[in-house]
């Protein structure tokens, strides 16, 4: 017999004395306690890891966890970085003019709350924002996870699951964030209401007089106008974001070689950012047709395509992506035109995509530490 790791014959142990007793009688009561406390103390949950080193499939968090990191995660990220996106969105979307009203990301941070103060001008289309963020977030996390594990199983190599999952997710995401994005896209362009500071063709006085006013003047397609430059510009994001993502947390657990397998805070706001941030730099040129293509007017009227190239050029009329992109590279070049707004765009992708996967594996960690302790009654214990 072993105890403590001291080997004894059975006959050199009294089967039972008051000590022995007290022992178990103490080790009850504490294992009672453990169960029947609402949370344990912090040093305890950290001695518990959710997911050991060499993670398999049959150890990936359960689904509604993931549904529910993701689409906490998501929106936070989106709200707490709305103000970046709407100065990424008034750059590339200002009328061309010499000089130009916003020079550069700060200068337009400042003019913007200088002008139009908070609320109605950097968190212009937030209500919108939000509430496509939510439910696209939730979704495109789970899409991204069932693609992932499905392909993964099948035998397919980890980048192609990754770019796959990305993508697949993003696509199924895209219903209900295209009409929520253009809402958002032309909020943040007008500024305040009847603002004197920024033509942009349309006055919304805010998100449900804009629906109403798109549905009956435009139609109800009008929600989903730039809805192929949309998904030209967020499925390669997201499928090089995960991508990227995968690869970089791969690289960390293995430099850092926790005991728990993980990953500490900083390491994975540092993978989330440069993974982000790669991926929005790469495709900014169809981000800036995106913004154009969902924010322009109706088409104009055959007399006033005779303008001068002057007018023409900030009266164009995209008929599409490939159009708008050459336009753009032969009146403004590659920077002015295609990568107008690269800046507050990388640096939005970047923070966005950090915050968003803290917070996504932190709240993952936390559902699986809350269901060992009987305090998360969704989902199996440790694998789905």
């Amino acid at each position: 017999m072993s105890t403590d790791g001291i080997v004894t014959s059975p006959a050199a142990i009294p089967l039972h004395t008051d000590t022995d007793s007290n022992i178990n009688d103490h080790h009850h009561q504490h294992h009672n306690l453990s169960i029947f406390s609402n949370l344990p103390p912090e040093s305890l949950k950290r001695s518990l890891p959710p997911y050991p080193v060499d993670k398999d499939a049959s150890q990936d968090p359960p689904y509604i966890d993931v549904l529910v990191a993701g689409g906490v995660g998501g929106t936070i990220a989106d709200f707490l970085m709305h103000s970046v996106d709407t100065v990424k969105t008034r750059l590339q979307g200002q009328p061309a003019a010499n000089p130009p009203k916003y020079h550069n990301m700060f200068h337009a941070y400042s003019t913007i709350l200088r002008e139009e103060g908070i609320t109605r001008g950097l968190y212009g289309g937030v209500a919108p924002a939000m509430s496509g963020s939510l439910p696209q977030t939730t979704l495109y996390f789970g899409a991204y996870e069932y693609t992932k594990r499905t392909l993964t199983t099948a035998g397919c190599p980890d980048t192609i699951a990754h770019l796959a999952g990305g993508s697949i997710g993003d696509l199924v995401a895209s219903f209900i964030y295209v009409p929520s994005e253009v809402l958002k896209t032309r909020m943040q362009l007008q500024g305040r209401y009847n603002n004197p500071s920024f033509i942009s063709g349309y006055n919304y006085k805010n998100t449900w007089h804009a629906l109403q006013m798109i549905v009956k003047y435009d139609g109800f397609g009008a929600l989903y106008h730039g809805y192929r430059a949309t998904l030209l510009r967020d499925v390669p994001f997201s499928a090089l974001q995960f991508a990227f993502y995968e690869k970089f947390k791969r690289e960390a657990r293995k430099w850092e070689a926790r005991p728990d397998g993980g990953m500490s805070v900083p390491v994975e706001a540092a993978c989330g950012g440069v993974a982000g941030g790669l991926a929005g730099f790469l495709t900014t040129p169809l981000d800036v047709m995106k913004t154009l293509l969902q924010t322009q007017v109706k088409r104009p009227s055959s007399s006033s395509s005779s303008a001068t190239s002057a007018g023409a050029s900030s009266q164009k009329y995209y008929v599409g992506i490939w159009d708008g992109l050459k336009w753009n590279l032969k009146h403004h070049g590659v920077i002015a035109g295609l990568f107008r707004g690269v800046g507050p765009r990388v640096f939005w992708t970047s923070l966005q995509s950090a915050l968003m996967f803290v917070i996504y594996e932190q709240a993952l960690n936390l559902q699986e530490n809350m269901r060992h302790f009987g305090q998360w009654p969704y989902g199996p214990y440790a694998s789905s």
